[in-house]
């Protein structure tokens, strides 16, 4: 096959066995119900779940037949099939281990068919109240109600926390209060992307049991009644904070104070940084929580300090009479100080195998100590420096973060150690106050940032004597300065300007030139899986969402699921994965958080460098996004986000660091929004300053699709790519005016085309 031929003419090549297409295929859809099983949370168990073999259920809510795969938006994939509820039902039931009320669900079919038709789109629907007679019929001929409730989360638009999205809604409320009341027996099933109001639940005994089964992709109904007929034992643990309210997360109140901007008053005290500092009473379920049909015993063996790195050993035992799954979960402690601190933070983790009753694992968890050190940004140890301040650190092991258990180790420092001295970055010009150890705001410095930009050097290499094509560079004709020296700064511009999409995409190209056998390098998008391109009858596996995935505690199933999608995007002529996104849950409103992991950066950072290595051991670049502050939909092209450097530093980027440095993605996406009054991927502090200078990033960089930055100030800020199109005309004024330099062009060119030469 000629070199780039996949890419160069967008052919989807057969790669299963005999010439068969695997994308779709058995294998990858067990995969995905695999992964679906092992990261939904069962929140709630009195003894209900798993259900008895024989038991009649009567299935309610609408989203049994109106299921929910996964988030809208770009994170849609078009798969073969989607299984729902009720069908994942339907297949127990063919093996004899329950007996579907088939009444009650007719009657939500019937409802969901009626919505159809009168132009409701899928997804979209709504509850209707249920009427008595149905309720009625269901308890005298069911032992079990099943009541099933939906969301929808959607890039580009925020939850507003009112009823049927945030909080259930009046016809919720009706049908729960109905089938409670009839049944002693009922578990709930949530098929949601964001985290929801769990007060509900939380706080009604006649609710026996919980399972939060998240947007569990094209088998996820029948995942579901794997895990509530006893077929998969969950292991999903939280990532996130459940609260009492919504009000209870300090980001609430600026969530919606403005479109145009969000203040970050909360700072560092994110999630259970905030919760077990400060407001331990207002949590419903905490961090790293989930329960399992089994139980386990978790005996702290051993934890001490070696080189960098302190080290847990932990035995896990299976105490229980069904084999399953624990997550031990590494926590620490800081001394408050002069900086202030969390009352604790999450260090490391690890997922035990499948153990048997009775059977027992030894597993060794590590950490790096710097994660344990502070930014300060004020000055009152070391300004704009890492430092990790005097006084005893103290380590704690459990599977959440309030069941742990105090080890019998700890790292005393007897002086303040500056790690890392760093420069004032990104600082804030208009955040007002944030929010300190002690439940006090405190004035915020503002800082008016004056952008400098790099100074490049045009290439050094003579043009080469001949034409040459970018295949002379592979097999060492000429180098790739001698290539890049030829180009002329028309060429370069279209270069650094995404291309038309081709095949089956829909999210454009990179590249694109006959002349110098440059292929045009389609992207997709789908945190899911692979998106193509509605209506070219290529289906696709449609894996569970980003948090559901984060919530298995399992970095090598992402991998196997990352490794996946890229020899799906491989076998359809695709040549970049756009994914994975690595943003914060800052706030459960936040639209986009299903494409998201997790309101920690240790976990979005081990979860993103496990799709990062298996997308890239199959030669696909992966994508990693967006950056940064992306933590609101609503105008999300132009609100600002206005954070502290510390925050910045120790929540927002800090999972984007740990991930670049240890799994090299080849790209990154910068954000649509602003951060500290400057557009992400015009901003040169961010890029450059901090992105390329001292994490040490070397590949390409993407704007995201469509954003109202401007192609020349991105391209002198670092940007390389402006997508889907670029702006040429501005590019060729900034060229004229001096803005910016044919060295510019060279440099964002040149990371194009070494990306392109690592493609098959």
């Amino acid at each position: 096959m000629d070199r780039w031929g996949r890419i160069r003419y967008h052919q989807c090549l057969p790669m299963g066995e005999n010439g068969t297409v695997i994308t779709g295929s058995k294998k990858h859809i067990d995969l995905a119900r695999k992964a679906a099983g092992e990261g939904m949370v069962l929140l709630k168990n009195d003894g209900t779940l798993p259900i008895e073999n024989g038991t009649r259920v009567a299935i309610f809510g609408k989203a049994q037949i109106d299921y929910v795969q996964g988030g809208g938006g770009c994170a849609v994939v078009y798969s073969p099939y989607t299984r729902n509820v009720y069908e994942g039902f339907k297949i127990k039931e063919e093996e004899g281990k329950v007996k579907i009320n088939e009444v009650v669900s007719s009657f939500y079919k019937d409802v969901i068919k009626k919505q159809f038709s009168e132009g409701v789109p899928e997804n979209r629907t709504t509850e209707v109240i249920v009427p008595q007679d149905i309720v009625d019929y269901g308890k005298e001929n069911s032992d079990l109600a099943v009541i099933v409730i939906g969301r929808l989360s959607v890039e580009g638009w925020d939850k507003q926390g009112g009823k049927g999205d945030y909080y259930l809604s009046d016809e919720e409320v009706d049908m729960i209060e109905k089938v409670t009341k009839a049944f002693d027996k009922v578990a709930v099933v949530i098929d949601a992307g964001l985290t929801c109001d769990t007060s509900w639940f939380y706080n009604n005994d006649k609710i026996n049991s919980v399972l939060y089964a998240w947007q569990a992709g094209m088998e996820g109904g029948l995942a579901i009644a794997d895990i509530l007929c006893g077929d998969v034992n969950p292991s999903g643990k939280l990532t996130d904070t459940f609260a009492k309210d919504l009000y209870d997360y300090p980001s609430t109140e600026s969530f919606k104070e403005s479109e145009d901007y969000v203040e970050y008053t909360e700072d560092i005290y994110v999630g259970y940084r905030y919760f077990e500092t400060m407001a331990k009473d207002k949590v419903n379920y905490p961090f790293g929580f989930g329960l399992s049909y089994t139980t386990f015993d978790i005996n702290i063996l051993d934890v001490y300090a070696e080189g960098e790195k302190v080290f847990a050993e932990v035995e896990v035992k299976n105490t229980g009479n069904v084999a399953g799954k624990e997550v031990v979960q590494l926590y620490y402690s800081a001394p408050q100080g002069l900086l202030g601190k969390p009352a604790i933070e999450l260090g490391g983790f690890k997922k035990t195998k499948h153990l048997a009753p009775g059977e027992s694992e030894i597993v060794t968890i590590s950490m790096d100590i710097e994660y344990m050190s502070s930014f300060d940004d004020t000055g009152k140890v070391q300004k704009s420096a890492y430092v990790i301040e005097k006084g005893e650190y103290n380590f704690y092991i459990g599977n959440s973060v309030r069941n742990i258990e105090k080890a019998d180790f700890s790292i005393v420092y007897e002086e303040d150690v500056v790690l890392k001295q760093l420069s004032q970055l990104v600082a804030p010009e208009k955040l007002t106050k944030r929010l300190n150890s002690k439940g006090e705001y405190e004035a915020v410095p503002s800082v008016k940032t004056e952008l400098k930009y790099k100074v490049r050097e045009e290439v050094k290499a003579k043009k080469p004597e001949e034409h040459a094509n970018l295949f002379d560079v592979t097999i060492g004709k000429v180098t790739m300065d001698e290539f890049i020296a030829q180009l002329s700064e028309e060429e370069m511009i279209s270069f650094v300007s995404g291309q038309p999409a081709e095949g089956i995409a829909d999210t454009c190209g990179m590249g694109n030139s006959v002349k110098y056998i440059v292929p045009n390098v389609m992207t997709a998008d789908g945190a899911g899986g692979l998106r193509a391109s509605y209506g070219r009858d290529v289906y696709t596996t449609a894996f569970p969402c980003a948090t559901l995935l984060a919530c298995s505690w399992d970095p090598d199933l992402l991998f196997e699921v990352a490794k996946t999608i890229a020899v799906e995007v491989i076998e359809n002529g695709i040549g970049i994965w756009l994914a994975p996104g690595i943003n914060i849950h800052r706030n459960p409103l936040c639209g986009r958080n299903f494409e998201y992991f997790s309101e920690d950066p240790y976990v979005s950072a081990q979860m993103a460098i496990a799709e990062i290595n298996g997308c890239q051991s199959m030669r696909i670049p992966a994508t990693i996004k967006h950056f940064a502050c992306n933590n609101k939909e609503t105008n999300r092209l132009d609100s600002d986000s206005r954070v502290s450097e510390r925050a910045l530093r120790e929540i927002y980027i800090k999972g984007f660091e740990i991930a670049i440095k240890e799994a090299k993605p080849k790209l990154l996406m910068t954000a649509y929004n602003i951060v500290n009054g400057i557009r992400t991927s015009e901003h040169s502090e961010l890029i450059e300053g901090i992105l390329r200078d001292e994490w040490g990033y070397e590949g390409l960089i993407t704007s995201d699709w469509t954003n109202n930055a401007e192609h020349h100030k991105e391209l002198k800020a670092g940007n390389d790519i402006k997508m889907p199109e670029g702006q040429p005309d501005k590019l060729r004024k900034a060229l004229k005016e001096g803005f910016i330099t044919k060295a510019d062009l060279q440099t964002s060119t040149k990371r194009l085309m070494e990306l392109i030469i690592t493609l098959d």
